[in-house]
C-alpha cells in the first residue's frame, strides 16, 4: 500500500513538473522579429481575387520583405511532365526586384486546402509511381531556382507528419527522401524548413530530419470532430519551451510559418458568411495574436491571412485588416 502510495505521489509531482514547465513562466523577449506574409497563388484566384494584383499588394503596399510562397503540384504540372513554371518565375522575379526573400513550399502537400494538391492525373497512381513523379517535381523546381538568392529556404512540404488534409498517410521515410534529392541538388546548400503542428506535437521528428522547424501556431479554431469553436489554452512560453528542448537536443532552429490572422471555421473562407468568420477572427482577436506571438521569444513569424486581408478590403471594403498588418510592417522599417 504504501509503495503505491509513493508511486501516486512520484507520478503528481511529475506531471506537475511537467505543466509548471511548459505552462509557467515567461519567455524571454525576441531582440528583433523577423514578419512575413503567407501567399498562396491558388487561393487567392478562389477567394475571386486577381491574384497578381493581391501579390503585388504585399510587395508594395505592405512593404514585406518575407514572403512564404505555396507551390501547387495542380498548377506547375497539369499534364504529366509538362511544368509550367511561368507564374511562380513571375512571383520570384516580382519579390527579387523589391528586394524581398522567399521561403519556398515545394513537395505534393502544400498549404491550404485540400493540403495535397495533386494534379488529375496523379490521383489515381499507384504509391511507387506517385512518388517517382513528387521527386521529378521537386527535381525540376530545385534545379530552376537554385542559383536564383532571392529564394532563401526550401519548406519540404506542409506538415508532412501530421495527418491533416485529403492526403496519403504521413511517411517519414518518403519525407527524408526528398529531404536528401534537395539537398543533393541545391548547389547553394540551403536551408531546409520541415515543418510540424505547432500544438499537437513536440517538433522532435521534424528536428531530426530538417534544418530548421517551421510551427503553426493558432489560438481560436473549429473543431470538426466535435463540431465546435475552441480556444487553444496554451500560454506563449509552451511554444518557448518546445522550441527551448528542440535547440538544446537537436541544435535545430524553430521558425513559425503560420500565424493565424485569418478565421478558421466550419467551411472553407469564400463559403463562410462574415458574421461567421468573426466568431474566429475579429480586428482584436488579430491584434492579440501579435501581442501573442511576440510573448513566445521566437524571432520570425509568417502571417497567415494576407490573402483574406486583402479580399476584405477589395471585395467588401473593410479595409481594416490590411491597414493593420501595414502598422507591423511600417515597424520593421
Amino acid at each position: 500500500m504504501k509503495l503505491k502510495k509513493r508511486l501516486l505521489i512520484s507520478l503528481f509531482l511529475f506531471l506537475l513538473a511537467v505543466f509548471s514547465y511548459f505552462f509557467v513562466g515567461r519567455a524571454p523577449k525576441a531582440e528583433k522579429i523577423a514578419w512575413g506574409v503567407d501567399f498562396s497563388q491558388k487561393h487567392a484566384e478562389n477567394l475571386g481575387l486577381i491574384w497578381q494584383e493581391a501579390y503585388l499588394a504585399l510587395l508594395e503596399d505592405l512593404n514585406v520583405k518575407n514572403l512564404k510562397i505555396s507551390t501547387s503540384w495542380d498548377l506547375l504540372e497539369r499534364e504529366k511532365r509538362f511544368y509550367d513554371f511561368s507564374d511562380l518565375d513571375w512571383q520570384i522575379d516580382q519579390a527579387g526586384i523589391r528586394e524581398a526573400k522567399i521561403l519556398l513550399v515545394i513537395g505534393m502537400k502544400t498549404p491550404r486546402w485540400p493540403e495535397c494538391h495533386l494534379p488529375d492525373w496523379a490521383k489515381t497512381l499507384p504509391k511507387q509511381e506517385r512518388e517517382k513523379a513528387v521527386l521529378d517535381l521537386l527535381e525540376k523546381i530545385v534545379l530552376r531556382y537554385r542559383e536564383n538568392p532571392v529564394v532563401w529556404a526550401w519548406q519540404v512540404e506542409n506538415e508532412p507528419l501530421f495527418d491533416f488534409g485529403d492526403c496519403p498517410p504521413p511517411d517519414k521515410i518518403f519525407l527524408k527522401k526528398e529531404v536528401d534529392l534537395v539537398k543533393k541538388l541545391d548547389s547553394r546548400q540551403r536551408p531546409i524548413v520541415v515543418s510540424d503542428s505547432g500544438e499537437w506535437s513536440f517538433w522532435f521528428q521534424a528536428a531530426k530530419i530538417g534544418d530548421i522547424v517551421g510551427i503553426t501556431l493558432y489560438r481560436t479554431v473549429w473543431f470538426k470532430e466535435l463540431g465546435v469553436y475552441s480556444h487553444y489554452p496554451f500560454p506563449p512560453v509552451f511554444y518557448h519551451r518546445k522550441a527551448e528542448l528542440v535547440e538544446k537536443i537537436f541544435n535545430k532552429r524553430v521558425i513559425n510559418i503560420e500565424l493565424q490572422a485569418e478565421p478558421w471555421g466550419p467551411k472553407l473562407l469564400y463559403g463562410l458568411p462574415l458574421a461567421e468568420q468573426q466568431k474566429t477572427m475579429t480586428l482584436k482577436k488579430f491584434r492579440d495574436n501579435i501581442e501573442f506571438a511576440q510573448a513566445t521569444g521566437l524571432d520570425t513569424f509568417y502571417l497567415w491571412g494576407s490573402e483574406w486581408w486583402y479580399w476584405l478590403k477589395e471585395k467588401h471594403q473593410d479595409p481594416s485588416f490590411w491597414q493593420e498588418a501595414k502598422k507591423i510592417f511600417q515597424q520593421i522599417d
